[in-house]
């Protein structure tokens, strides 16, 4: 699950929503103190972005961006929070377990422990 703080950006401790997505639709949920329309930020429309790497090789101009994906998401959360007069940030909720390529120092064994304890 993919997570993303909406906050003003003269206070970014404060969260006024969090969107979510996990694969299908995002949601939204808004504090009291969230300005109007924060709720209809991830309206399932298409999103327009200048962005090369959504583009293929030799091709120029914008790309149209469907509902429902995680590039939709992002998209459509960064284009539209600023009409808001909100900022977003993206969250790596605790991550458990996996492979990490820093600790190339540990033995194996010391690594699976490690992956088993968490």
């Amino acid at each position: 699950m993919i997570r993303a703080d909406l906050y003003r950006p003269d206070d970014q401790e404060h969260v006024v929503a969090v969107a979510t997505w996990d694969g299908g639709p995002g949601r939204v949920e808004a504090a009291d103190t969230a300005p109007e329309g924060t709720a209809s930020l991830l309206r399932p429309t298409p999103v327009v972005v200048e962005d090369a790497s959504l583009r293929s090789l030799g091709a120029h101009g914008e790309s149209l961006l469907q509902p429902g994906s995680l590039e939709w998401f992002r998209a459509a959360l960064t284009s539209r929070a600023g009409a808001l007069g909100l900022a977003v940030r993206f969250v790596v909720d605790d991550v458990r377990g996996g492979w990490d390529p820093a600790s190339n120092y540990r033995t194996f064994v010391q690594q699976a422990g490690r992956l088993a304890s968490a």
